[in-house]
């Protein structure tokens, strides 16, 4: 069969019904276009081009759910059956491993303690490095546990419940403080430091947040002089926040270094990661007073003309950018792990206060008001324990492409646990309020995993258009194949028909029947009919903004939206599918779970995306932006008193 060139162009673009009636701007350019301009060529890539020519495979397809859901695509390896990556051996040893450490944060550790002397007590710190916890990573031959991701999260998600100040203090030294070195470093630098940051003998910390520089990481001042000799570097600055600074003997810290071109030759200002060790030049300030995880030592770090020797440099001259989006990426998902005890523990507080305190003759479990909130927070831990672990298991079977997953997971995992907490706090009242029933304190604690590790705000930026840089290569590599369309034909009419009965509202085939149980075919349904509303709604977004997409932060924090609802639906239908698999006795109550989030998710995306098709968010964003400019221009206020004065 052949198929002429105009034809599979009119399928690409999904006009094969209605050709006449499409303008002419309207056609793969465009997305060739975004492609190379969302985020910049240099950018952290969200996925390789995924559609291949039929004899030729030039680029590896990404198989990460969270990409082709950007392009309407159901890619289900990563995502289906709910993965389980443990051995027989790593489960028996993970086992083991949980009894000790619970009892210890019930035993020894004391958070209140912790919250009012603003450290971890000594107590506690001197038996976590007896447990190992200052090392559950780091390989066995290196004096470490020597735990997957998995394995980490499950003990993670134990000290979440029960003391985040402690879990800042354990995640800012081995979840980002040298992970650095387990990632990137060489052998000489491993073996010469991962025994003693294993022990806890050294404490590490990430050095990245600068005064000018928090979310805008390529704006970091401090500087990494080379010396003439090249055996060492100068370095100078300031970082600011730094969590474990005035206890840490061995610091991440990235700094501008000057770099040849490697082309014209012409010295260019790169970011370098180092490996830095508290001595001559280094200084840490007084600990910084917070509204919440006091235990946590937070500290500001100076660099005098610290010396610095040049087998310190970790990944490479140039590099640090990589490295530092490489160690926070590989992070996140410990957060939600966290995040998803902290909610258990409010959980069961809120649960034992609802099952004992009488008011107008009844229990407040009795009420609906009260069955609603716990039932809503039963709902968020559920989807953020399924997100953490669905991340852990990918990394661990050798994913390389979670960026966007992470992401969501940070995203979603801290905002639910603000959710749940505050609930608890309106379920127990002026309990709740109290300091001696603990939670005031989780409260406090949570509002900062909004922030650090990547803002919340930014992050929805970063899933937004790592998606969205995705689609546009998609979209280019289908340009490619179309300039050699006899070549392609299965491939373009293929393309080209599910794009058309997309933009035609019909449906493209792509179905989860036969892979979720069919206790859950409906949420399932619900999860297809979004994903390809959000693939036609990501197209047209494209193809009516190009370039300026990066621009419109409005749409891009609704895009994100959609897709964190949209993931979410998948990994809670994975989840319930394998428990009703297992025959789980939990099966039929992880479904209602399951169904609740589904049927929600669903009705948002859906209002998400019509707004972002239609002409009332055009409207909404105007009127945002006009109150926003009227506050900035007159100091935050815009309306005049109702008292006249």
């Amino acid at each position: 069969m052949r198929v002429s060139p105009s034809l599979c162009k009119r399928l690409l673009s999904g006009t094969i019904w209605r050709s006449s009636q499409v303008p002419q701007h309207v056609c793969l350019r465009n997305y060739a276009q975004t492609a190379e301009t969302v985020l910049g060529k240099d950018a952290v890539a969200a996925a390789s081009p995924r559609v291949q020519d039929e004899h030729h495979s030039a680029t590896q397809e990404s198989r990460s759910f969270a990409v082709g859901m950007f392009n309407g695509q159901l890619h289900t390896e990563q995502v289906f059956p709910y993965p389980s990556v443990l051995s027989e051996e790593q489960s028996q040893f993970l086992s083991e491993l949980v009894g000790p450490v619970s009892r210890f944060f019930q035993e020894v550790n004391n958070p209140a303690l912790n919250d009012d002397l603003e450290k971890v007590d000594d107590e506690t710190l001197t038996g976590l490095k007896e447990l190992g916890a200052f090392g559950l990573q780091v390989p066995t031959e290196l004096g470490g546990m020597g735990l997957n991701n998995t394995q980490y999260a499950r003990l993670v998600e134990i000290v979440g419940l029960h003391d985040l100040g402690v879990g800042i203090t354990l995640g800012a030294h081995q979840s980002i403080g040298f992970k650095g070195i387990l990632l990137f470093g060489n052998k000489e630098q491993k073996e010469k430091y991962l025994p003693r940051l294993a022990s806890g003998e050294t404490i590490a910390a990430f050095c990245l947040t600068e005064p000018s520089s928090g979310s805008d990481a390529a704006s970091i001042r401090t500087t990494a002089e080379k010396s003439p000799c090249g055996k060492y570097y100068t370095l100078t600055g300031s970082k600011i926040w730094i969590s474990n600074a005035g206890i840490a003997d061995l610091f991440t810290v990235f700094a501008k270094t000057h770099l040849p071109d490697p082309t014209s030759g012409e010295m260019k200002e790169k970011i370098t990661a180092f490996i830095v060790e508290r001595g001559e030049g280094v200084t840490s300030g007084p600990p910084d007073k917070k509204l919440g995880i006091r235990a946590s030592n937070t500290a500001s770090l100076y660099f005098d003309g610290a010396r610095v020797p040049a087998e310190n440099v970790l990944g490479g001259e140039g590099n640090g950018f990589k490295v530092a989006m490489n160690i926070l990426n590989n992070g996140r998902f410990g957060m939600a792990a966290a995040l998803s005890g902290t909610m258990k523990g409010m959980i069961q507080k809120a649960v034992e206060h609802a099952t004992t305190r009488i008011q107008f003759s009844n229990k407040l479990h009795n009420f609906g008001v009260i069955q609603e909130k716990l039932a809503r927070m039963a709902v968020l831990q559920y989807v953020t324990e399924s997100m953490a672990y669905m991340i852990s298991a990918n990394m661990d079977s050798g994913s390389k492409d979670f960026q966007i997953e992470a992401a969501i997971s940070k995203i979603f995992g801290s905002e639910a646990a603000w959710s749940v907490t505050d609930e608890c706090i309106q379920i127990l009242g002026g309990t709740g309020f109290m300091k001696d029933a603990g939670v005031e304190r989780v409260l406090r604690d949570l509002r900062i995993f909004r922030i650090f590790e990547g803002t919340n705000d930014i992050l929805r930026l970063f899933v937004a258009l790592n998606g969205l840089q995705g689609a546009g290569k998609e979209l280019k590599s289908l340009q490619k194949a179309m300039s050699n369309p006899l070549t392609n034909t299965s491939l373009l009419l293929k393309e080209g028909m599910r794009r058309a009965r997309r933009r035609a509202g019909l449906s493209t085939g792509l179905t989860l029947k036969g892979t979720v149980h069919p206790e859950l075919e409906r949420s399932a349904e619900l999860a297809v009919l979004s994903l390809e509303d959000f693939g036609r709604t990501v197209e047209d977004l494209l193809l009516k903004y190009g370039k300026r997409i990066v621009d419109q932060q409005f749409i891009l924090q609704r895009v994100a939206d959609c897709s964190i609802d949209l993931y979410a639906m998948i990994v809670v239908l994975s989840r319930a599918s394998r428990s009703f698999s297992q025959g789980l006795p939990t099966a039929q109550h992880e479904k209602i779970l399951c169904d609740i989030w589904c049927t929600e998710a669903e009705t948002r995306i859906r209002g998400g995306l019509r707004n972002l098709r239609g002409v009332g968010g055009s409207a909404l964003f105007k009127n945002l932006r006009s109150v926003s400019a009227a506050l900035t221009e007159n100091g935050g206020v815009v309306a005049a008193h109702p008292l006249g004065f």
